[in-house]
């Protein structure tokens, strides 16, 4: 895709002219918006944010579910020189106000659903507030309960508006530069501490079009969009690439539970996906493994390899039907995926691909295409981007990923120290992750540095390794190792499904229930220490009776169990 300048108004701009009547974005059950639609929608929203008072270089956030008026909304933002703030539909209302007023946006497009988190709040300097669903215009502090009545109203004046609107609609004259900042990102890391990440409008253009040249997207392609917009993972690779190529886009209207999810599938018949790990494991530990354990003959034969290869290719090969069974794409990242899991995917031929990447970047630093993909690897590195393995550790080669490129953010929004301590004045950036190259120059990510556990010996430990033999287990869905008052520690939440199965079938009694709960994690912690280095097995185990809570990709949030 040859672009004129490498901005988000160019990369519309192209797409509308190139992709006119082709279908662009879509809810699962709803009419879709075609490019050329897509390009006036765009045209009259910036022109009305223009007379609301919205100019270049000015922060506008967005707070929504999925849903076609998102891109909208974000287009409309960006082209005219604005700065887009997207939210996590999962933070907290104190968090929301916080990013409001640290951001200093002066306008807001929320979905319904999110707009209890905005009730009444007095942020200084917000004038306008638009509901996604329909662009109405309400005022700010309005009530929850008045809500439904300032809609009306407010779809009223939003006609007015467009109809003015219309007739001066036109690409608005900004002049964007590459190095103008698109969007501020506010992460929600494993650590706790919620960072804005700058990033331009070339960090965009420049990722998606490298992405680009190691996986093939066409405007044949339709993909069914899983993961909230407002990550750069989802925004980046499941937004701007099908934009740019033509391809067009579904969202679901409810939440990506296997009832809703399921029948979307099948009605769209998705090209590709983009997942999180989370969504494969569950459907492998409580779908699948259960069917290869259900008698001790069919688990003998399981762990035969030649037998073990052909369950999983008829099982995935029932997956990939379920999905619809157009899907040539279905990437993976955001976390590490668990090696069985993958083992899975991989022996059944199942179309999948790991990525990695984090925010600061744009997001993706490595990758391949199903075709290509190497047990355990996140894949290559993008062709534009330098990587270096930093102190590699002389008998492992492990060290700390540190990256080079123009996808590489500007910085942190009002923090340069702590833009200072990962970005270098040469331009690289400290991506706090361990990880080694192979000699065909696949990345291995081996853990955060942060999450690093120093042996008895000094030994580095790597708690993610040892998560993964602990995951193994059948009647594990997740853990998390920590060291506590010098020893490690594994906290467990167990397979409660395939429990209560073994339960009903010997008639256990409550007290007998937990005395075998107790003998089941000890078990867990043996089978799991039969299987790693002296110095990285685990003294102790808790059982973790809730799920662990967890960023919007996935990740467990580490800091909130082991503080």
């Amino acid at each position: 895709m040859s672009l004129e300048k490498m901005t988000l108004k160019h990369v519309l701009k192209n797409s509308v002219e190139n992709f006119a009547d082709r279908p662009a974005l879509s809810k699962v059950n709803g009419e879709a918006i075609t490019y050329e639609q897509l390009g006036q929608k765009v045209q009259t929203l910036s022109t009305i944010l223009n007379n609301r008072g919205i100019r270049v270089g000015d922060r506008v956030a967005l707070l929504s579910e999925n849903m076609p008026n998102w891109g909208v909304a974000y287009f409309a933002i960006t082209t005219m020189g604005a700065i887009a703030v997207p939210i996590l539909p999962d933070f907290h209302s104190n968090e929301v106000l916080h990013i409001l007023r640290h951001s200093e946006a002066k306008a807001i497009f929320i979905s319904e659903k999110q707009y209890n988190k905005l009730e009444e709040a007095r942020i200084e300097g917000l004038t306008t507030i638009f509901i996604l669903d329909n662009f109405s215009i309400i005022p700010p502090e309005t009530a929850l309960d008045k809500l439904k009545e300032f809609i009306i109203e407010g779809q009223r004046e939003y006609s007015k508006l467009k109809a003015s609107a219309l007739k001066i609609a036109g690409w608005n004259t900004a002049e964007i530069n590459e190095d103008d900042i698109a969007s501020f990102i506010y992460t929600s890391g494993t650590t706790g501490h919620s960072k804005a990440v700058m990033l331009t409008h070339k960090n965009f253009v420049f990722d998606a079009q490298e992405t680009l040249k190691i996986q093939h997207v066409s405007e044949q392609d339709r993909l069914l969009s899983v993961l909230p917009l407002s990550h750069c993972y989802e925004f980046t690779i499941g937004f701007l690439i099908p934009i740019m190529q033509g391809a067009t886009i579904y969202y679901l209207d409810k939440p990506p539970v296997a009832k809703v999810l399921l029948p979307a599938m099948q009605k769209i018949k998705p090209t590709m996906m983009l997942t999180v790990p989370l969504i494969m494991e569950k459907i492998f530990k409580t779908k699948i493994l259960p069917q290869f354990m259900r008698s001790s003959f069919i688990k003998f034969l399981y762990h035969i390899p030649l037998i073990r290869k052909k369950l999983h290719r008829i099982a995935a090969s029932k997956i990939y039907k379920s999905f619809g069974g157009e899907i040539h794409f279905f990437g993976i990242g955001g976390a590490l995926l668990a090696p069985d899991v993958e083992m899975f995917m991989r022996e059944g031929g199942f179309p999948y691909a790991v990525g990695y990447g984090l925010t600061e970047t744009s997001p993706l630093i490595a990758g391949c295409s199903p075709k290509v993909t190497k047990y355990r690897s996140t894949g290559i590195v993008l062709p534009g981007i330098e990587l270096k393995i930093d102190q590699p550790n002389p008998a492992t080669g492990e060290g700390e990923i540190c990256v080079r490129g123009a996808n590489v953010m500007k910085g942190y929004y009002k923090d340069p120290e702590r833009t200072n301590e990962v970005l270098s004045p040469d331009g690289w950036f400290r991506t706090g992750d361990l990880g080694v190259l192979d000699k065909d120059g696949y990345l291995y990510i081996k853990g955060r540095m942060n999450s690093m556990i120093v042996g008895p010996s000094g030994e580095n430990i790597y708690p993610e390794e040892i998560e993964s033999i602990i995951n193994k287990s059948d009647f594990v869905l997740e853990s998390l190792v920590y060291k506590d008052n010098g020893q490690l520690v594994a906290r467990i939440h167990l397979n409660y499904e395939r429990l209560d199965l073994e339960f009903k079938s010997r008639k256990l009694s409550e007290t007998q229930v937990s005395r075998h709960i107790k003998e089941k994690l000890e078990e867990i912690r043996r089978q799991a220490n039969a299987n790693l280095s002296t110095f990285s097995r685990f003294n102790k185990v808790i059982e973790q009776t809730e799920p662990f809570e967890k960023t919007p990709t996935k990740k467990i949030k580490r800091f909130l169990y082991t503080n």
